[in-house]
């Protein structure tokens, strides 16, 4: 059985105008898509504004009379200005998005009618793959002394190269348009947009650190490349001009001794072993930007010291230098620990605690907003979409399988964000023909199940669970087994203690769920270490993983 046909497109209010008899000796583009015998129309789909009303019927009735077999399906649009790129776009796009497009159905977009702003639109949706049609044109009898109502039609194939420009316009009005944070806020939850206020109102108002607290993947990240956007459009908006200068990003975890001082404060030549030249450091590259820490939680107190005295005296001195540099630059730090319980440990100086303290933000987690799973489930689709040129779409049964699930307690998204960007990246690559069906939602939701097992285990993916279980010893002795496996090579596996094989299995799973050894060896020996009088937790870490050929590192 073939496919049927659908044609989309406007309504042509200048080309496709006529009420009385008169009409029907001139061509009409609409009416003349059902003119053609070899071009069979099951659908038309045509798209019009409310003070177009009067001739939609008309069009309506008058493609009955020439094509009884054809459907007319209008679509109101609402165009404040068909001539603006961005508003048409805009229109265009949320249709596409709304369009329920079928796998057995072949799609023609019309493009004579409309503006040519409007068939521009059109075209780069197609071209990024946000409607699955190919291209029709139509035209008038070449011969204007001849009445043909009729007229002719072909099917295009545009050289895409010579939109590139006109994408790039489309983008950086898009940029200069977005003035606000709910501008890109994707939520349903109450708490969340009053959150997202607050923090928009600080942002332009603040020139105070601000922290933003939250478990990995609740999107501190994202959060703070958008107010860095939005401070820089009221500087430009306010001023004439851009001041506000770059906008400087680390993550504070992977910076280790002499090197985090040295890409902090930066250095001299010669202020260390290994250091040939001298190095400005990102708080210098900050000067007159904003500077975000991310897990800043992470940094040592030598550089937690330094930060401060940087944020109070606004300089600071580069490893190994006598002369001070003066900075000025906005902080902002995130972190997914509790910085108070960081203090009360001796982990946080309490007075750069204290100093950050003044605008301190709570990011909810994925769980705490599962109102707006789908319509972060349709933002991902349209994200990718766009990446790859496509337009990625689940079947109804499989979007409300894949929701129920995610909505469920099954589904604990312990990385947040982070994994349902990451699951519906899988989704989209492994979907056939762009469709997203139940068997890849199924076996999604498998993977999903697996990969959080071990995070369940251990209650998330910084601070392990302190409830107890009730198992069985089979059931402990089968978990520790599978853990093993991974790291042990079988000699070793087959010798080593059912009692050592739980301690170690459950010491890698403490590994696994931080960051560093540092952090891993202070959750270990949490309670010894205060009677030691030298205490070296990551020490005794690596020494106990030695005695079975492990490392640390080489546990993630």
């Amino acid at each position: 059985m073939s496919n049927k046909t659908a044609v989309i497109g406007f309504l042509g209010t200048t080309l496709d105008n006529g009420f009385n008899d008169k009409r029907w000796q001139r061509w009409r583009p609409t009416v003349s898509l059902g003119l053609h015998d070899e071009l069979l129309v099951d659908e038309l789909h045509i798209l019009y504004t409310k003070r177009d009303k009067r001739l939609f019927k008309i069009i309506v009735d008058d493609v009955a009379q020439v094509s009884p077999n054809t459907t007319v399906i209008g679509h109101h649009v609402a165009l404040i200005s068909p001539w603006d790129f961005a508003d048409v776009y805009a229109e265009l796009y949320d249709f596409a998005a709304g369009f329920d497009f079928q796998d057995s159905t072949d799609y023609l977009l019309h493009l004579t009618t409309g503006t040519h702003v409007a068939q521009i639109c059109w075209f780069l949706l197609v071209e990024a793959g946000f409607i699955p049609a190919d291209l029709i044109q139509t035209s008038p009898c070449p011969r204007p002394d001849q009445a043909d109502p009729q007229g002719r039609y072909q099917v295009i194939d545009l050289d895409v190269s010579r939109y590139d420009g006109l994408r790039e316009r489309f983008e950086a009005e898009k940029q200069q348009h977005w003035q606000t944070l709910q501008a890109n806020l994707v939520t349903q939850n109450a708490a969340y947009q009053k959150l997202i206020s607050d923090i928009e109102k600080v942002a332009t108002r603040s020139t105070a650190p601000i922290l933003l607290m939250g478990a990995t993947g609740a999107g501190k990240s994202q959060l703070a490349g958008q107010i860095y956007a939005l401070k820089k459009a009221k500087v430009s908006s306010t001023q004439g001009k851009n001041t506000l200068e770059q906008f400087v990003e680390v993550n504070c975890a992977t910076l280790r001794g002499d090197t985090a001082m040295s890409v902090l404060f930066g250095h001299v030549k010669g202020a260390f072993t290994g250091a040939a030249t001298s190095r400005d450091g990102l708080l210098k590259s900050a000067d007159g930007g904003l500077l975000f820490l991310d897990e800043i939680g992470e940094l040592g107190l030598d550089e937690q010291a330094m930060l401060l005295t940087a944020l109070e005296e606004q300089r600071f001195y580069p490893l190994g230098s006598d002369t001070p540099i003066s900075v000025s630059f906005q902080l902002m730090a995130g972190t997914n620990k509790d910085l108070r319980q960081a203090v009360a440990n001796g982990e946080f100086r309490a007075d750069l605690f204290a100093r950050l303290n003044t605008w301190t933000f709570f990011l909810p987690s994925l769980k705490d907003r599962l109102e707006d799973l789908p319509a972060n489930i349709d933002y991902e689709l349209a994200r990718l979409g766009s990446e790859q040129q496509q337009q990625y779409r689940f079947t109804p049964e499989a979007r409300q399988m894949y929701e129920s699930f995610a909505m469920s307690q099954d589904a604990t998204w312990q990385g947040n964000f982070r994994d349902l960007t990451a699951s519906m990246i899988r989704l989209t690559t492994l979907a056939e023909s762009k469709v997203i069906r139940n068997d890849d939602v199924q076996a999604e939701i498998e993977r999903l199940t697996h990969l959080w097992e071990l995070p369940d285990r251990l209650n998330g993916s910084n601070s392990l669970s302190k409830k107890s279980a009730t198992l069985d010893s089979e059931t402990i002795e089968q978990g520790s087994h599978n853990i093993l496996i991974k790291y042990l090579d079988e000699e070793t596996l087959a010798t080593i203690d059912p009692f050592d094989a739980v301690q170690l299995a459950y010491v890698i799973e403490v590994c696994i769920s931080h960051k560093n050894q540092a952090a891993a060896g202070r959750y270990l020996y949490a309670n010894s270490r205060d009677k030691l009088k030298n205490p070296n937790d990551s020490d005794r870490l690596r020494k106990y993983l030695m005695k079975f050929g492990l490392r640390f590192d080489e546990l993630k």
